[in-house]
């Protein structure tokens, strides 16, 4: 189906992920841990999709969609977070993410917020 970088700091969520998005049907790109290397795998690796969590270790989340979405419009980022998207909405009411996913969640939701998004 489609491939998808996951970006998050807890490798234990990057496994939930890559396991949901495997047995999704989609393929996994790359997995990063930090807002840096998931712009710098984008560059390179260029994903159907990006799962992003916002609360990580040196460039966050939200600098990272910002990142990703100015240079790439049409790159499609779900946010993967413990915030729920007002939450994150009331730090920067800008932010540029597609989709949002409350931590946990489950499998179905974020399969079908990843058809959604691709269709």
């Amino acid at each position: 189906m489609a491939k998808g970088l996951i970006v998050d700091d807890s490798k234990f969520m990057r496994k939930i992920i890559a396991d949901i998005l495997n047995a999704g049907g989609h393929t996994i790109a790359g997995e990063a841990d930090n807002g840096q290397d998931g712009i710098d795998m984008y560059e390179a690796l260029k994903p159907d999709f990006v799962t992003m969590d916002i609360t990580m270790g040196g460039k966050d989340g939200m600098d990272a969609v910002k990142i990703i979405k100015d240079k790439h419009p049409d790159s499609k980022i779900i946010v993967v977070s413990a915030l729920n998207e007002n939450t994150i909405k009331l730090n920067d009411e800008n932010v540029l993410a597609d989709k949002f996913i409350t931590k946990p969640f489950e499998k179905e939701q974020l399969l079908k917020l990843i058809d959604d998004l691709l269709n």
